[in-house]
């Protein structure tokens, strides 16, 4: 079967920059569509084409036109979810092949897509259902009771069985097709570092439940590793790249397996740098893990900070406190790596409270402090707990830098704050 994979063009819309000109806020970052070489890498014996719009904006229809695919597959966030029906749409127009959406979007809001432009919905991990659907339409089988595929019903209610995820669907003898986006390698950069960078993922899911968070869905709150030598395999398929983005939303979530997985990379003399996520909390009760993947080559880590109060952290469901981050920073300065700290400006926040975070992060020397507006993302316990308080009900907007609920602040001066925060955290940052 011929099957073309589709990463969705940078999309999101920006208020503040549509409204006041303030255009420092974007923030737009060019990884290479991960979840599109994973899947690929688990349909073997199949024709199979990657087509990245973040790189080529404008190439869908000359590719529908010269490749013809049977079944287009596409991924989206929440903020490209609106472009991805369009182009769906696009796809029915010109080849007329079946359409399947996944992603974030997919997975938390499903009845979004229940659209005639959409035949299937994956929800959750879909490395192993998008398989067993790619065999079932090959077939031509029933499409219907495949768990975690949804079969669309445009004017109805949409039904579909729940997927247990377990490791089997980590599918880890497939290996990703890194060879499908050979063409634009070039394209994947780290601009902090000017390196090229690589993606690999070596857990999936996550054991927390952060209110504002739509990554324990993707997997029903469990939290998936995958084999030591898998992940190993994938940093030598990347070659010569020297830099390495952990792509899971808690590389340290196992302890015993992030242990074991440091070892490895020593021991197969893999020379990379690493970047990953981890929580302050598991910094503070394994310092000697955190030196261990020093020593492996981890040259910076993601933590979510999030808030600078108790209060406000435990109102995220965040199970976590600001001693705790304050002594994770220390730990992480002591050993020499640098802090990419995520913070959630509240709409709520008043110029006092924007001062107060300032003040905070440029106190404790954190190395790139990256901010966005607290969002609620739909399926989210946040969105529910929001749902009235919503504006902004266009999913363009839904990028992370945009207030889609009413600001305390007035909006411009909200939007002045935070770019001036903004300006003033990444003047001297680095990574």
């Amino acid at each position: 079967m011929k099957i073309l994979l589709v990463n969705p063009p940078n999309c999101g819309r920006s208020i503040p920059e549509e409204l006041f000109g303030i255009d420092s806020i974007r923030q737009i970052f060019r990884g290479e569509p991960l979840a599109l070489e994973v899947l690929a890498g688990n349909l073997p014996g199949h024709d199979i084409k990657i087509l990245d719009l973040k790189v080529e904006p404008d190439a869908l229809e000359a590719t529908l036109g010269s490749f013809r695919p049977e079944l287009v597959g596409f991924t989206a966030v929440t903020c490209e979810a609106n472009t991805v029906l369009k182009l769906a749409e696009t796809v029915k127009e010109s080849c007329g092949a079946r359409v399947v959406v996944g992603g974030i979007h997919a997975s938390c809001d499903p009845a979004f897509f229940n659209s005639r432009a959409i035949d299937f919905i994956v929800v959750g991990l879909g490395k192993e259902s998008f398989a067993e659907l790619v065999s079932s339409i090959e077939t031509g089988s029933s499409k219907n009771g495949i768990p975690g595929v949804a079969v669309t019903n445009s004017g109805g209610d949409l039904q579909f069985t729940p997927r247990t995820f377990a490791a089997s669907d980590l599918a880890e003898s497939a290996l990703p097709r890194y060879d499908l986006v050979a063409r634009y390698r070039g394209s994947y950069t780290l601009s902090a570092l000017g390196s090229r960078l690589g993606m690999v993922a070596s857990a999936f899911g996550c054991p927390y439940s952060c209110s504002f968070c739509c990554i324990s869905s993707l997997t029903e709150g469990s939290y998936l590793t995958h084999s030591v030598d898998s992940v190993v395999n994938q940093m030598k398929m990347l070659g010569d790249i020297p830099v390495i983005r952990l792509v899971d939303a808690n590389t340290f979530g196992n302890t015993k397996h992030a242990e074991h997985l440091a070892r490895a990379i020593v021991a197969a003399g893999i020379r990379k740098h690493f970047i990953a996520d981890v929580r302050s909390d598991t910094v503070v009760r394994y310092p000697e893990l955190m030196r261990q993947w020093k020593e492996a080559g981890l040259r910076s880590v993601v933590i979510g900070f999030e808030e600078i109060a108790d209060n406000d952290l435990a109102r995220l469901n965040k199970e976590n406190s600001v001693a705790v981050n304050d002594e994770a920073i220390a730990i992480l300065h002591d050993l020499g790596i640098t802090i990419v700290g995520d913070f959630i400006v509240s709409p709520d926040y008043d110029d006092a409270r924007f001062e107060l975070l300032e003040r905070y992060v440029l106190d404790r020397h954190i190395d790139l402090p990256i901010l966005t507006v607290l969002t609620p993302l739909p399926g989210t316990p946040l969105y529910a707990g929001m749902q009235e308080r919503i504006t902004i009900r266009d999913l363009d907007y839904y990028t992370l830098t945009n207030a889609v609920v009413p600001t305390l602040l007035g909006e411009k001066r909200f939007y002045q704050q935070y770019a001036r925060l903004m300006n003033s955290f990444h003047a001297k940052a680095k990574l």
